[in-house]
């Protein structure tokens, strides 16, 4: 695998529309899938909603969005009626720069060809961005401003109310100072931020909206928390996650990763992986090999920019011998793939895409007419796609369930737990195949 490059060209293929999947060979049909669009989408979203005093009905709002469309100059976010926005400001997450926005009607969102449904009624923050968005590529954006929201957010007696439902699918509440959470409608982490204010953060996997009401009194302590340790569980079973790890925000967590199952007789399936880098000086990302697996067909793209970055494949004595720092230290016998990059800067960051194929035989095989992928996915976001021709029998951990346009099934693992979502799905062929 030595040298090994996923190369544009070879990046595209597969990428390619769902009409070509159609009618390529089994195994072609098998690849990953990338949809294109003509109006405007957005992905990766996640919002803060920094909740001011309750007589002032209003909250501070953080939303971080990617703008998912190739060729997009702009970006329109909706302001949502009943609300009075203000103190707007929206910034470049890759450069860490200032953005140029404005305020328009629906009517005049319109007027742009990635916006035909723009609701006439609503007016939205469009935002220039700092380059059309390239091709296989983003443009993320951060977007702070404040509501005024008396329906959402009052007193009722002496506890005050945050009753809102939220279309967005990763998304953190933060009390003022003091109030401690006695109502909440949606399962969510609790957590202590640093200046001691009590938050709540969740995902939210299925579709629609998160029914979220949350009720809070002022009885707690304003103190910071105690730095987590590394202290494991004595009570599970086999040895657990430290204290930090358990304690960590899920629905902040940045890393994606899509698992294209390519029939069971290969063992094999390709996937790709997405997270940002904001480590300052990081200039590598390092991939170890789970045991078990073997790993082929490495390449990245820095989706900031479209950029189709090198792999090389070396040992951890060669990385630790390189000028490449990828913010771990990797065991010196380990056969890893590394993506070299340019160095995160002070203030800015990197989105990345790590593509490669996987062969396991333990994890992924077939029995009798039965697929099996028996796998431990560790991230809070995970989703598998069936390989072309095959439906779900059964999947041990809940799923959502979608159709790519090509007739295959993906099913979305969302774990708001800490532990690693311990996947068992079984597969059958369709009565009518492909």
């Amino acid at each position: 695998m030595s040298g090994l490059v996923l190369r544009r060209a070879a990046f595209l293929a597969l990428a390619t529309s769902s009409l070509a999947l159609a009618h390529a060979d089994p195994a072609d049909r098998d690849g990953l899938y990338f949809p294109t669009a003509v109006t405007q989408t957005e992905a990766d979203e996640y919002t803060r909603y920094e909740l001011l005093s309750p007589e002032s009905a209003s909250f501070r709002i953080s939303y971080e969005v990617t703008a998912t469309t190739a060729g997009a100059k702009f970006f329109y976010n909706p302001i949502r009626k009943g609300s009075i926005a203000s103190d707007e400001s929206v910034y470049d997450a890759h450069l860490g720069t200032p953005l140029s926005f404005e305020v328009v009607s629906g009517a005049a969102a319109r007027q742009d060809p990635l916006m035909p449904d723009a609701d006439a009624a609503t007016e939205y923050i469009r935002i220039a961005l700092a380059a059309p968005v390239p091709q296989h590529g983003q443009a993320r954006l951060l977007i702070l401003k404040t509501y005024k929201d008396p329906k959402s957010y009052y007193l009722d007696g002496r506890a005050l109310v945050f009753e809102r439902p939220l279309g967005v699918r990763r998304n953190k509440i933060v009390l003022p100072p003091g109030y401690e959470v006695v109502g909440l409608t949606v399962p969510a982490q609790i957590r202590t931020e640093q200046d001691g204010r009590i938050a709540v953060s969740f995902l939210h996997a299925g579709d629609g909206t998160a029914p979220l009401k949350v009720r809070a009194v002022k009885d707690a302590q304003i103190a910071a928390p105690k730095p987590p340790t590394a202290q494991r569980s004595w009570e599970s079973p086999f040895e657990g996650g430290t204290e930090e790890e358990r304690l960590a925000e899920r629905a902040h967590e940045d890393r994606e990763i899509v698992y294209f199952l390519q029939q069971p007789e290969t063992h094999a399936f390709s996937l790709y992986h997405d997270y940002t880098e904001s480590r300052v000086g990081v200039n590598g990302y390092a991939n170890v090999v789970r045991a078990g697996s073997v790993a082929s067909h490495p390449g990245a793209t820095n989706l900031d920019t479209g950029e189709t970055l090198e792999a090389r494949e070396m040992s951890g004595a060669e990385l630790a011998a390189s000028r490449i720092n990828t913010g771990e230290r990797v065991a010196a016998a380990a056969r890893v793939v590394v993506i070299p990059f340019k160095a995160v800067e002070k203030g800015q960051t990197l989105r990345l895409r790590i593509s490669e194929t996987y062969t396991a035989p333990v994890s992924y095989r077939r029995e009798g007419d039965e697929l099996v992928f028996d796998r431990s996915l560790g991230r809070p976001r995970n989703a598998v796609v069936l390989p072309s021709g095959w439906y779900c029998a059964f999947s041990a951990a809940p799923a959502t369930v979608s159709q790519l346009p090509d007739g295959r099934v993906r099913l979305e693992y969302w774990g708001d737990r800490p532990e690693a979502v311990q996947v068992l799905l079984k597969a059958r062929r369709r009565a009518g195949g492909d």
